[in-house]
């Protein structure tokens, strides 16, 4: 590798201790975090650029940064040795050498979330601010119905938040898969490219309409409205996780961690 080489490193977090992923000034944030602990293995500045945003006490299982290397060594040293400086709720899981024109956001092909939640008469303990939760039943044909009206290419203005910053609330949506794992569902969410809070927003419709608030024709109403004010309140952080981006074949890009084994 050249001291310029393009890296690209998976990194996984809990994010319940961070504001989100983006640099701020107070430094909390998991990029903060990153970017001081690569600094400190390189001995010299170093910058990221992420594949997906995620906003405070948001997980992530395989989020995808790339660095322009100021030094030379080997992959497996970028891993262990920014490991030893970083805190344990964060931690680099592979690094890949990639072409110079790579880029983690611009070059991804889609990206996927997934969503976990208690449905139980009693609060989460053991896995307080790792799952969302709810204490009504939930019906899974109702969500899944619901859940038909949001695939392909829509305006999800009703789903972004005030906050957003995208250029255009118009993006595709692949896949919604809704599961039942014992107290246990997990959502998943396949699409192009997010919103600020969309995953959120969304969960928080599905949820109504799970919960018989809402039939699930409303859905579409919602999404027709192409305002946020139609929507349900925004969801809780704390079941969501980034399951990272995926890219053409070519990059050799690694699209799962040990974590995918772990999440319900």
């Amino acid at each position: 590798m050249s001291d310029r080489a393009r890296l690209a490193l998976g990194v996984a977090y809990r994010g319940g201790a961070y504001q989100g992923w983006q640099s701020q000034p107070g430094g909390r944030t998991v990029q903060d975090r990153l970017e001081a602990a690569l600094s400190a293995f390189a001995a010299q500045p170093v910058t990221t650029v992420c594949a997906g945003r995620t906003d405070a006490g948001v997980h992530a299982l395989n989020q995808v940064v790339h660095l322009d290397a100021p030094v030379e060594r080997e992959a497996f040293s970028w891993v262990r040795g920014c490991n030893r400086f970083l805190p344990d709720d964060v931690a680099v899981q592979w690094c890949r050498p990639v072409a110079p024109q790579f880029h983690a956001r611009n070059s991804a092909r889609g990206r996927r979330y997934a969503y976990v939640l208690l449905e139980s008469p009693v609060r989460p303990a053991l896995e307080a601010g790792l799952v969302g939760w709810v204490f009504r039943p939930l019906d899974v044909d109702a969500m899944r119905e619901a859940a038909q009206h949001l695939i392909g290419e829509h305006d999800f203005s009703s789903f972004r938040s005030a906050e957003c910053q995208a250029a255009s609330p118009v993006k595709r949506l692949q896949r919604v898969g809704i599961e039942r794992r014992g107290a246990y569902w997990r959502f998943d969410f396949d699409g192009t490219a997010f919103l600020h809070h969309m995953v959120r927003n969304l969960m928080g419709c599905l949820v109504a309409v799970g919960q018989g608030l809402q039939a699930p024709g409303w859905m579409g109403e919602v999404l027709a409205a192409r305002s946020r004010d139609a929507a349900a309140p925004t969801f809780s952080p704390d079941g969501l996780y980034f399951l990272g981006p995926y890219y053409d074949a070519v990059h050799g890009l690694p699209e799962t961690t040990p974590a995918f084994d772990w999440l319900p």
